[in-house]
């Protein structure tokens, strides 16, 4: 009985914990498509990359839309849905985001940082994010609400002839 009764106990521990209401950010509102940016050498990951804490640079890739205009994107390049936010961390590391708002879910409405709040903010519904130290996590608005936090995506050391590439 006292084995029935403390793996009952385990079981409902178990389960609180994970059926529990701790909060959850949704980083899968964002359409997976396509992501290769290829930075070839330091050379050009110091003048396109990021360095030093929140820094932080937008590439698009669309018919339409070429930004930064004098980037060197190649047949292979892919920029997301929304195109890419690449950032610097608190820490200095690099990390990759989504541009495209995760409430608005439109490839035209795009975050914007806010270098005085160090956040990005959506110009459309107001959510802001935490780009340089939680991962994108919503800090504030509708985002915050539904717990939609900004898509990630992998940045690395490259291999070959690649210094740095953001892929998904």
């Amino acid at each position: 009985m006292k084995r029935l009764t403390a793996f009952v106990a385990a079981a409902l521990t178990v389960a609180a914990t994970l059926f529990s209401g701790c909060h959850s950010v949704d980083d899968d509102r964002i359409p997976p498509l396509p992501v290769y940016l290829a930075f070839t050498t330091v050379g050009m990951w110091d003048t396109y990359g990021v360095a030093g804490a929140t820094s932080h640079r937008r590439f698009i890739l669309t018919e339409r839309l070429r930004v930064p205009e004098n980037f060197p994107f190649t047949a292979l390049s892919q920029t997301g849905y929304g195109g890419i936010l690449l950032v610097s961390d608190i820490l200095g590391d690099p990390q990759a985001y989504d541009l495209a708002c995760p409430v608005e879910v439109r490839q035209d409405v795009r975050i914007r940082v806010d270098s005085e709040k160090n956040v990005a903010e959506c110009p459309e519904c107001g959510s802001t994010y935490d780009i340089f130290s939680n991962y994108g996590t919503p800090l504030s608005g509708p985002a915050a609400e539904k717990g939609y936090g900004l898509k990630r995506y992998h940045i690395g050391r490259g291999s070959g002839t690649d210094y740095m590439v953001v892929t998904y």
